[in-house]
């Protein structure tokens, strides 16, 4: 296991996309499922609010840091900062560099008409796909619905692509079960970027730290509540811990 990073209450992965990509391939077929994570700054706000869904991040095998904000202004506060890397980075990394000929991935979420172009994208066998109807997460039988699917439909990657806290909380739900296998994907629009339902921002900006300033602009209705009023907070809670720690 990779040596881990303590920030704002959760134990993160010190690795990079590709390391984290060759840590989750190395995982036997058949293992128990386990989950990764990929916090950025609107779900270590969330988390803040919420000690269960925390409690849920804390269960995952992995917690990969999404957020080169995060990272940045921690380091100006000089808290230990992990290694950032990008749930979208780690989904690319694990379709084009660890597939085996022929695999089949199980992916929940990804509307079904974008499928044909992520597997066009990607040279993929044709997965197993279940796209759950909106608000599955809190209504019980259509949970449980999703997931008796991933119970059916066991492979080796499960990319869970139905946004955050929605992936999480299934993919606990799924590991609580104690019957499935492989390694759970919590990746939000990862799979949306690789089919080309979504534009991601230029590298330039990935690396510069506003990726979120390039989905802003793409989505300023759905997303500028989140990104101008409710990730500001993490600011708050990165100079609380910064305190805390003298």
């Amino acid at each position: 296991m990779s040596r881990t990073v303590r920030l704002l209450g959760l134990d993160f992965a010190d690795l990079d996309a590709a390391a984290a990509a060759a840590l989750v391939a190395q995982r036997p077929a058949g293992s128990r499922f386990q989950y990764v994570v990929t916090p950025n700054a609107d779900h270590l706000v969330r988390l803040a609010r919420d000690p269960a869904l925390a409690v849920v991040y804390r269960n995952a095998r992995l917690r990969l840091l999404d957020s080169r904000v995060v990272a940045g202004a921690a380091q100006l506060l000089a808290l230990p900062v992990p290694r950032v890397a990008p749930g979208s980075d780690l989904t690319a990394l694990l379709l084009s560099r660890h597939l085996r000929p022929g695999e089949q991935v199980t992916i929940v979420g990804l509307r079904p008409c974008w499928l044909p172009a992520l597997v066009a994208r990607c040279g993929l066998a044709p997965p197993a796909h279940y796209d759950p109807p909106m608000g599955f997460a809190t209504d019980r039988a259509t949970l449980a619905d999703t997931v008796d699917f991933v119970l059916a439909h066991p492979a080796r990657f499960v990319f869970l692509a139905v946004g955050s806290p929605r992936q999480e909380l299934l993919a606990a739900s799924i590991a609580a079960t104690g019957r499935a296998s492989g390694t759970g994907l919590c990746i939000g629009a990862s799979l949306e970027f690789i089919a080309g339902a979504a534009r991601r921002a230029p590298s330039w900006m990935q690396h510069a730290g506003l990726e979120w300033l390039f989905r802003l602009a793409n989505d300023p209705r759905r997303l500028a509540g989140r990104y101008l009023v409710d990730c500001p907070a993490v600011f708050r809670l990165l100079l609380r811990e910064w305190r805390a720690r003298g």
